[in-house]
């Protein structure tokens, strides 16, 4: 009770901060500040919808919302690919943006790419080999799609899982979120909770939630990677855990990715993004020896990380705040 408490004052007094700052934007010129802003960014996207980011998760923004934040960079800010980034080839006179989409959310290819085209930036995607092995949907939005429309409970494994009132599925005795408990095993387990429930609820024809979890086709990142505004990278092949699975699970995961985006794109894939940011020694080691030679996380976990010139950070976007609020987190680096 006194966490929930501690946790609810603490996004009131975040969300008057953000409040505050909209309001002082009314009564100065910020142009002033962003005009005076230096440094460079590397920013992670997911997925874009037309309304209701948060409807199934909280990685998602609307499509007017990235357009403001591409007309809000094409003015403001300097957008370089990455393989500028890693060069440092930077605009001195302006801050700096390179633009990340990770998932390979066929929402993507639909509203991004015609974007890209328009105000002529680049950007980065990372992709799975998830259709490769036979799924049009991530594990985890699966998850998301039985919390909204499954079974109100059930037992799997020996456990039983309710939905709880957020609409997630958590075991009936430790309360634990399923997704916590899948997110450590690999995707045997995964793909077995899934043809569980298969039969169990349909959201497939459901045409308005599509954005929300559909995955690209090969012949979708055929087309994304032809543009000479997008680049391809690697986000696993299950979107497993990479930290969390086997050294050898790793190995073949990351092989397996590579060599089916190498062969839609026709173009050598040297990046991964890990999937949630997610990584150790041994996954950094894993990269290297099958010829990743740019890697992404979100914060850095180890010491020496910041002196990894192969290793970067990037910083999320966030669904909840204006466009300001983030366009002055993205120059700090941080949230409230």
């Amino acid at each position: 009770m006194i966490r929930r408490i501690k946790n609810k004052l603490t996004r009131i007094h975040t969300q008057g901060k953000y409040l505050s700052d909209d309001i002082g934007r009314l009564f100065t010129n910020p142009d002033a500040f962003y005009k005076s802003a230096r440094g460079a960014r590397i920013l992670i996207y997911h997925g874009i919808c037309l309304n209701e980011p948060t409807r199934f998760n909280n990685i998602f923004i609307t499509r007017d919302t990235f357009e403001e934040h591409l007309k809000f960079y094409t003015r403001h800010f300097n957008v370089v690919s990455l393989e500028d980034y890693w060069l440092g080839n930077f605009d001195r006179e302006r801050f700096n943006v390179c633009l990340t989409f990770d998932d390979g959310y066929a929402n993507n290819h639909k509203y991004v790419l015609p974007f890209l085209e328009k105000y002529k930036v680049p950007a980065s995607f990372y992709i799975t080999g998830i259709s490769d092995a036979g799924y049009d949907i991530l594990w985890n939005d699966y998850i998301n799609m039985a919390g909204a429309y499954g079974p109100a409970q059930f037992s799997f494994e020996g456990i039983d899982y309710i939905r709880n009132q957020h609409r997630k599925y958590v075991s009936k005795d430790s309360k634990v979120p399923l997704s916590v408990t899948l997110r450590d095993q690999n995707f045997y387990a995964k793909r077995k909770l899934m043809d569980y429930l298969d039969d169990c609820f349909y959201f497939r024809n459901i045409a308005e939630i599509e954005d929300y979890w559909k995955q690209m086709t090969t012949e979708q990142i055929r087309e994304l990677s032809v543009s000479p505004y997008v680049t391809i990278g690697g986000h696993g092949y299950y979107h497993n855990d990479l930290a969390a699975i086997t050294a050898e699970e790793v190995a073949e995961e990351l092989t397996a990715s590579k060599k089916y985006l190498e062969s839609i794109t026709n173009r050598k894939v040297d990046t991964i993004a890990f999937p949630y940011g997610s990584y150790s020694k041994e996954v950094i080691d894993a990269a290297r020896n099958v010829s990743y030679t740019k890697l992404l996380a979100m914060d850095f976990n180890m010491p020496g990380d910041k002196e990894d010139n192969q290793l970067k950070e990037r910083l999320t976007i966030n669904p909840y705040i204006s466009v300001h609020n983030q366009m002055n987190a993205i120059i700090n680096g941080k949230y409230y």
